[in-house]
């Protein structure tokens, strides 16, 4: 699904600065780096499935938790495999547009923010969403508590 289907193509920031990682996005939008919505690409049960993970800027997918929900070891994709999979080159990767029907998890830890910011497919772009418009226009499936060292520091 593409931004134009929800009227919001015009609300795509252009950067002129790069935001490829979550801090250089933070930087060039001027807010706190958790409130950067990262899509993470892995591998899924079958060799050639991926699964999408989207979370705050400054979560970290949590190994056992993702075993227990996928029944599979996380293993992200290469950076070639994710352009192959997405449409999206790494630093730019997000759930809007993709090349293949990919299922979209959204992690908790974006709940705690009233607006977060995924990119829109390159380096240098983003769009500010609330959490709903997130997870309708990525065609989440669901909520997931899949990452940890976001909540009070805990690991």
């Amino acid at each position: 699904m593409r931004l134009t289907n929800y009227n919001r193509s015009d609300d795509i920031i252009e950067l002129d600065l790069s935001s490829a990682t979550v801090d250089l996005a933070a930087t060039a939008l001027g807010v706190e780096p958790a409130r950067i919505a990262k899509t993470l690409a892995f591998r899924g049960k079958d060799e050639a499935e991926s699964v999408l993970i989207v979370a705050a800027g400054d979560a970290k997918i949590d190994n056992k938790k993702f075993k227990q929900v996928f029944g599979v070891k996380a293993r992200m994709l290469s950076a070639d495999e994710t352009l192959e999979q997405t449409g999206h080159a790494v630093g730019g990767v997000c759930p809007f547009g993709l090349k293949n029907e990919l299922p979209v998890y959204m992690d908790v830890s974006l709940k705690r923010f009233s607006t977060v910011f995924p990119a829109c497919g390159s380096s240098n772009s983003a769009i500010e969403l609330t959490c709903e418009e997130l997870i309708e226009f990525g065609k989440g499936r669901e909520w997931l508590d899949i990452c940890k060292s976001w909540a009070d520091g805990v690991e």
